[in-house]
């Protein structure tokens, strides 16, 4: 190994003492410059070399030691290894695609900048590769919403992911111009479109007891509204018409619901958009909505006859019988695998039809669908 070629395959590892037994530095591979140190011993034999690496050198070639133990061997001198070390580390990237590219200086650069331009208010999370950044923004509602960006290594070049909580996607324009402070700002207006959409849910969560979701995220348009005892009406907002009469769907047992359908249906001509959906509904259903300031919720949802319980993982009893004098409710889940034991029960295409386990009447259940 002459010092010219160490210098001409690798100019940024440089011997660091006479003897040239301690080699410190960066070894380049696809335009990526990873940090080692290698010591050899007096007589520069490799069989008694010690590589040390940087963490990220570390995490790319773990599962490689062996391999590298036995080219450090057999090398015949510290370039064949570097060499080698090379080839080995390349293979490595490529079965780790997130490791193939690194982002040159100036993306750091110019993301600081970016974010000082923005406000580091803004940023709630940055992750340790500077790829994933979480901005926070508030509506003229004062409700806080969170966008993720995922930079990628091109960026500005190339554009970024965002993602958000949102009924609607956020979709961006964007070109080699555009910086943080265009994503975020128009993401505040995307907000904006948005506002009276959550102001339709936001008085619906606030003045009716809401049974599903449990937990709604922004993003959720349904609202599943109760009425009364095990009688509900499911709701679908359209999010960029909030105001106009959504897709209704009534549950419960048939001798309450049937009314409560007829009404819907002979009054639709009663809706008008610039009222609030909720005094729609009361006018078009011809009915006052339990609130939690009139009701408990628990006089409102009574367990699955079944199991005992009124939540079932993410589902509640939504399967009634329909005789006036039993109406019980239960899981469609429980009560189809109740009804699939039974020898009396008969299955066809993908209903089932059985007896109700409390009063014996007839009932009859959609099999469970699945995900």
């Amino acid at each position: 190994m002459t010092d010219r070629e160490m210098m001409a395959e690798n100019p940024l590892l440089l011997p660091l003492n006479k003897e040239k037994t301690v080699f410190d530095g960066f070894i380049t591979v696809q335009e990526r410059d990873f940090r080692v140190r290698i010591t050899l011993p007096p007589d520069h034999q490799l069989k008694q070399a010690k590589l040390h690496c940087c963490w990220q050198l570390k995490r790319l070639l773990s599962g490689y030691q062996h391999i590298l133990k036995q080219r450090l061997h057999h090398a015949p001198d510290l370039v064949s290894f570097i060499l080698e070390l090379k080839t080995v580390l390349e293979l490595a990237m490529k079965s780790r695609p997130d490791c193939q590219t690194m982002p040159p200086p100036q993306y750091y650069s110019q993301l600081i900048a970016e974010m000082q331009s923005l406000g580091w208010d803004k940023l709630l999370f940055i992750d340790s590769d500077f790829r994933t950044l979480k901005l926070q923004g508030e509506d003229s509602a004062g409700r806080n919403h969170v966008l993720t960006v995922k930079l990628k290594p091109k960026y500005p070049d190339e554009a970024p992911e965002c993602i958000a909580d949102l009924p609607i996607p956020f979709v961006l324009t964007w070109t080699p111009q555009s910086t943080l402070a265009h994503i975020h700002s128009r993401f505040l207006l995307h907000l904006e479109g948005l506002a009276e959409f959550w102001l339709v849910l936001d008085e619906i969560d606030q003045q009716t007891w809401v049974l599903e979701p449990e937990k709604p995220s922004r993003a959720d348009t349904m609202r599943r509204i109760a009425i009364g005892n095990n009688v509900s009406i499911k709701v679908e907002i359209d999010p960029r018409h909030p105001k106009m009469l959504p897709d209704c769907c009534l549950l419960g047992a048939e001798h309450v619901v049937t009314p409560l359908r007829t009404k819907l249906n002979a009054n639709m001509h009663l809706w008008n958009p610039d009222c609030s959906i909720l005094q729609n509904m009361r006018d078009v259903l011809e009915i006052e909505f339990p609130s939690p300031s009139t009701h408990e919720k628990s006089s409102l949802s009574t367990e699955c006859g079944i199991c005992y319980a009124y939540r079932l993982e993410s589902a509640i009893p939504d399967q009634v019988c329909n005789d006036p004098r039993c109406g019980q409710p239960f899981h469609q889940a429980c009560l189809y695998e109740w009804l699939r034991g039974l020898p009396t029960s008969r299955q066809s295409f993908n209903i089932v039809f059985g007896e109700c386990p409390y009063c014996s009447k007839p009932i009859t259940v959609k099999m469970a669908a699945h995900p």
